[in-house]
């Protein structure tokens, strides 16, 4: 009797392991079935198609009627949309719960701007080694700026720098253990911080000499810079330096975005943490200086857009839990100032993957490019909100995030 319960058991075991083996099929192959595809870079939606993604990459995006090739993992879309995953050019994220927030909120790529010491390096590396599904992360490491801080702690090498980072040599020495660590984007500022009460965001910091030394040093192996500013001043040497990218920009004048225009400098307004300043939880000094700030701001995005300055899309913050600081709700506000839902969907795809020089792997969704997608419930195009509710995240061909299907079956 008990033989013959042993012999049951185990052939219901191997029943059991043939079935979710042909559930599963490959985990490196999956069929995105019965979905409308926005893919970043037309205008339009494509309607009921099959995507198919292996090992990490795109493969082909086929008719919904036509059947799923052999060893695929299915996954039925149930007719909503897919688009590029977002990207996020300004953040500080810095541990793994920040990057699961990251890629739960539909972010797929992000560029650090900053981070104490060098955490963002390392999660690059989880990210490309695929211990983690992702977000793909464009490193900082170290912000260039005059005084370190606790920073100082990151390398033993900075410890020379304790008294400041204000001479050429002190900048080049700064650009080049960043890049030694493995930074691959180099932050430094145009202007004074926002979010101190003691500080005015006007203030220039570093001169375009200076600018330029950092941008220079960084050159030297092909690694871009990212400014901070919010003066006019400041960013305007920034963009004189040869900065890629301006970030904040509360202050620009005409002429400084026309210049950005000129050289194709991004802007990079990440007006969503500049809008929570208004917020309780902030000091009475800082609420005060954001009604003045993010008006300013909102006519800097407003005329941008009108001159036709490259915009990307940055969230400045950590992803903590209680933030509601995300890429979502960046292109939402781009929407309302302005940008057709179209320009506002570039900015956080096409658009940042150009600045990020990764244009030929990510940003959108064709043959030949990483699988970085997301499924929302509506069409981007009509209904901008349908981003804040994402159903699905795909990283890297890593499904990160899998809220479908709602009904029990």
């Amino acid at each position: 009797m008990n033989l013959r319960l042993i012999a049951a058991s185990l052939y219901l075991l191997l029943c059991v392991t043939a079935i979710t083996h042909a559930d599963n099929g490959n985990d490196s192959a999956y069929a995105l079935t019965r979905v409308h595809i926005f893919n970043g870079f037309e205008q339009q939606i494509m309607t009921a198609r099959t995507v198919l993604v292996r090992n990490g990459i795109i493969e082909k995006i086929i008719a919904a009627q036509n059947p799923v090739p052999d060893g695929y993992t299915i996954i039925d879309g149930e007719n909503n949309y897919l688009m590029p995953g977002l990207i996020d050019v300004h953040t500080h994220l810095e541990t793994l719960e920040q990057a699961r927030r990251a890629l739960h909120s539909g972010v797929t790529t992000i560029r650090t701007a900053g981070v104490p010491a060098y955490q963002d390096v390392s999660l690059a590396e989880l990210s490309r080694s695929g211990k983690v599904p992702g977000p793909d992360v464009i490193a900082a490491g170290v912000y260039v700026t005059p005084d370190l801080e606790d920073s100082i702690l990151a390398d033993p090498r900075l410890a020379v720098l304790a008294d400041g980072v204000q001479s050429d040599e002190e900048l080049r020495h700064l650009v080049r253990i960043n890049i030694d660590r493995g930074a691959k984007v180099i932050k430094t500022r145009g202007t004074e911080r926002a979010g101190r009460a003691d500080t005015d965001p006007r203030e220039q910091v570093y001169t375009q000499h200076q600018l330029e030394v950092v941008v220079q040093e960084a050159a030297k192996t092909g690694i871009p810079v990212m400014v901070h500013a919010h003066g006019d001043e400041g960013a305007r040497a920034a963009v004189l330096a040869g900065a890629r990218s301006i970030e904040h920009g509360s202050y620009l004048e005409t002429e400084t975005l026309q210049l950005m225009q000129q050289r194709g400098t991004f802007l990079v307004p990440t007006f969503i943490t500049m809008f929570e300043m208004l917020e309780q939880e902030y000091e009475g000094v800082l609420r005060v200086r954001g009604m003045y700030m993010v008006p300013k701001l909102e006519d800097v995005i407003r005329e941008a857009n009108k001159l036709g300055v490259n915009m990307a899309t940055g969230a400045d913050n950590y992803y903590d839990e209680q933030s509601v600081n995300r890429i979502s709700l960046e292109v939402w506000h781009l929407v309302r100032l302005g940008l057709s839902h179209f320009d506002a969907l570039q900015a956080a795809t096409v658009n940042s993957a150009e600045l990020l020089m990764l244009a030929d792997r990510t940003g959108r969704i064709a043959a030949g490019f990483e699988a970085d997608m997301i499924l929302i419930p509506a069409n981007p195009l009509e209904d901008i909100s349908a981003l804040q509710d994402v159903l699905l995240v795909m990283s890297n061909g890593k499904v990160a995030l899998k809220r479908i299907p709602f009904a029990k079956r």
